[in-house]
C-alpha cells in the first residue's frame, strides 16, 4: 500500500514539474522579448515605454530562479537550453522591428499566455495536493496580471 502511495506521489510530482517547466520556459521567452523590446523600442513613448519594459523584465527574472527551484525541489531537472525552451514554451519570440504600440501589444499577449499556462499548474498542483507550487503559481498569476494591467492602461 505504501509503495502505491510513493507511486501516486511522484507521478504527481512528475505532473506538477512538467507544468512548472512549462511555466518556466514561458516565463523565460517573455522575459527575453520583454528585454529585448526595452532594447529595441523608439519613437514618441521610448523612455515611458523603456522604463516600463526594464520594470517588467527585472521583475520576471527574479521569478525566474524561484521557479527552476521548484522543479528542483520535485526531484526533477529544471530545462536550460534554447532548445529546451523551444519545446515547452507557448510563447512566441518577439520582433524588433514591431511598432512600439505593437510591442506593448505582444508583450500583453506574452502575458495572457503565461497566465494561461500557470492557470494549468494551479489545477494540477491542486490535484497532486502540492501546496507549495499552487502558493508559487498563484504570486507569479498576480505579477503577470498587474503586467498585463499595465500594458494595457498603455494602450489605453
Amino acid at each position: 500500500m505504501a509503495d502505491a502511495a510513493v507511486s501516486t506521489e511522484v507521478d504527481h510530482d512528475k505532473t506538477v514539474g512538467k507544468e512548472l517547466s512549462k511555466v518556466l520556459a514561458d516565463s523565460y521567452n517573455l522575459y527575453l522579448k520583454t528585454h529585448g523590446y526595452h532594447w529595441n523600442v523608439r519613437g514618441l513613448t521610448f523612455r515611458s515605454l523603456h522604463l516600463l519594459f526594464m520594470d517588467q523584465y527585472t521583475e520576471q527574472w527574479t521569478a525566474l530562479d524561484e521557479i527552476a527551484e521548484r522543479i528542483l525541489a520535485l526531484g526533477q531537472t529544471a530545462p536550460m537550453t534554447g532548445t529546451a525552451f523551444a519545446g515547452l514554451t507557448s510563447v512566441p519570440e518577439g520582433d524588433p522591428k514591431k511598432t512600439a504600440e505593437d510591442m506593448v501589444r505582444d508583450l500583453a499577449d506574452g502575458h495572457k499566455q503565461v497566465i494561461a499556462t500557470l492557470k494549468s499548474l494551479v489545477a494540477a498542483a491542486e490535484k497532486a495536493g502540492d501546496g507549495p507550487s499552487q502558493d508559487l503559481a498563484n504570486t507569479r498569476l498576480a505579477a503577470h496580471e498587474k503586467h498585463l494591467w499595465m500594458l494595457n492602461a498603455t494602450l489605453g
